[in-house]
């Protein structure tokens, strides 16, 4: 399998260790204007040789590059697979894919006990859920200045809407498509940026369920973690902690846990479920899904 990666960030990297050690890929080409001298490099999508000759290509890139640049390969290659980075785009954008088959980026899907949940929600009745994530930015990414991240700046695409998209998506992925939104997007902290740094809001999904969903980058305690509530269970998921607790109506609670994760394991998961063509890795159109929950918030909060 011949792979191209565009851009080599942190993330461009980890994609490449993943593919070089859990899918044992021998041929990995990278677009990057970095100087690596062991590694077959182009400074551009655009240099690129015999782009239609690549099976796998990933969009690793700034979230503000990844419109042109899959509109680019939509026009250039066919039947190729495309995975890009999350959030699909920095607002919602109209892009029409008929020629390739793209995925994208929403790891927490592989999460065992993200997969565990959605597997008991399956006959169930859900009517609520509560979604919370929040970490201080500045202890993010250690040895980063987090003033230098792409998280700091709105016009590269950062700020904690977009950083931390992947609450939509699982809460889509797990309660259906939000259709009405009541929000509350700002910057309110200290921090050096100028993007946003809390964004909180209610919403109606298209199967009725109300959700609430908040997210920031001040709290100096680190959390992640969803509540849903149907009407035989109430279900608390602790992703950080790795923790999923079921309780029913008579007190009967269940707990389940799943043994630490290793750094790449959920990225290996779906990189494997991509290339299968298995249907759990997110599509593009459900990630255009995500963008239109984000564009909703965007536009009330101008």
């Amino acid at each position: 399998m011949k792979v191209l990666i565009v851009g080599y960030g942190s993330i461009g990297k980890r994609h490449e260790e993943v593919l070089l050690t859990s899918l044992h890929v021998k041929e990995i080409h990278i677009v990057t204007q970095q100087d690596i001298q062991e590694k077959i490099t182009f400074k551009t999508l655009q240099s690129v040789h015999e782009l239609e000759s690549y099976d796998y290509i990933i969009i690793a890139s700034e979230t503000y590059k990844h419109f042109e640049q899959l509109r680019y390969l939509e026009e250039k290659v066919s039947k190729t697979l495309i995975f890009c980075e999350k959030p699909l785009f920095e607002t919602h954008k109209t892009l029409e894919i008929l020629n390739n088959t793209v995925y994208v980026g929403y790891v927490l899907r592989f999460h065992p006990l993200m997969q565990k949940l959605k597997n008991l929600l399956k006959d169930e009745h859900v009517i609520s859920a509560n979604v919370y994530c929040g970490q201080y930015l500045p202890t993010w990414r250690q040895g980063t200045d987090y003033r230098a991240s792409y998280s700091a700046k709105k016009a590269e695409g950062g700020g904690v809407l977009l950083d931390l998209s992947h609450e939509i998506d699982y809460v889509q992925w797990l309660c259906g498509c939000i259709k009405e939104v009541h929000s509350y997007q700002a910057k309110i902290s200290n921090l050096e940026i100028d993007s946003d740094d809390m964004t909180t809001f209610i919403g109606k999904t298209e199967q009725n369920v109300i959700v609430t969903v908040s997210m920031d980058y001040i709290s100096k305690l680190t959390r992640r973690e969803v509540m849903v509530h149907t009407l035989e269970n109430t279900y608390v998921l602790d992703v950080v902690r790795t923790t999923l607790i079921q309780k029913n109506k008579e007190g009967v609670e269940h707990r389940y846990t799943c043994e630490s994760l290793e750094r790449n394991a959920m990225f290996e998961a779906m990189h494997h479920s991509i290339l299968a063509h298995e249907s759990m890795a997110c599509t593009y159109g459900e990630a255009q899904d995500v963008m239109k929950t984000i564009m909703m918030i965007q536009e009330q909060n101008r």
